[in-house]
């Protein structure tokens, strides 16, 4: 059974309307084309540098650790709707089946694991540096994310959301957001992930978004809070 198959069940049916009036109201950013724009923009720009740096990358994973360069998994976005989203692979082949094995040092609706044993040495790198996020400026490309907005959760988080959880789902999942820069891997209370995602979708506009972008690529070339 795919993961895909696997969200349209009907336990999670369930959940998503059991929550939707919860998310009846369109957010601003939603209903603005300026943004959407941006996104266009920046997805285009993003792509192409992806596709510079996957030659690179692919050949290191080829020597390192074999195995297919992109990895995708499905995620919640606005609502609740299911997407793929896509990353170079940084963990070993087969890691989902592993996740069991290791520790989740996070509290809450959220997995996260300082040293997880799955990623590479390859993946270690990619993750410090966020290059491993860059294939995502496809998913902003065709609408399912953008630029800037809440982490994108999983699954089996979202089926475990309390009611006041699902209000982070008004928005877009984002690259980047709040919780990027603002302690990136070192957050680990999912409910300090959600009241910055509240607090985003409250101080939202066009300038606080390119604020967080700057911001982001200051976090990034600093490495603060990567694993």
């Amino acid at each position: 059974m795919t993961a895909y198959n696997y969200l349209l069940e009907d336990s999670y049916k369930r959940r998503l309307t059991q929550y939707q009036y919860l998310l009846r109201s369109l957010h601003p950013s939603i209903k603005s084309k300026v943004k959407r724009l941006v996104d266009i923009v920046g997805g285009l720009f993003g792509l192409g540098i992806t596709m510079i740096i996957a030659i690179p990358i692919a050949i290191s994973m080829a020597i390192s650790d074999p195995g297919p360069l992109l990895y995708s998994q499905v995620r919640c976005g606005l609502h609740g709707r299911p997407f793929r989203i896509w990353k170079f692979r940084s963990m070993v082949v087969g890691a989902d089946k592993m996740k069991h094995l290791v520790k989740n040092e996070a509290s809450g609706h959220i997995f996260k694991n300082t040293n997880d044993p799955r990623i590479t040495c390859l993946g270690a790198f990619l993750r410090r540096t966020s290059i491993d996020e860059f294939p995502q400026f496809w998913n902003v490309l065709v609408g399912d994310m953008s630029l800037v907005g809440t982490r994108p959760p999983t699954v089996d988080e979202v089926e475990k959301y309390d009611p006041h959880h699902w209000e982070r789902l008004k928005v877009k999942p984002g690259i980047t957001g709040e919780w990027q820069v603002n302690g990136r891997s070192t957050v680990k209370d999912f409910e300090d992930i959600v009241k910055m995602d509240i607090d985003y979708q409250r101080k939202w506009s066009l300038g606080y978004d390119l604020s967080l972008i700057f911001k982001t690529i200051q976090v990034v070339f600093n490495k603060s809070g990567a694993c």
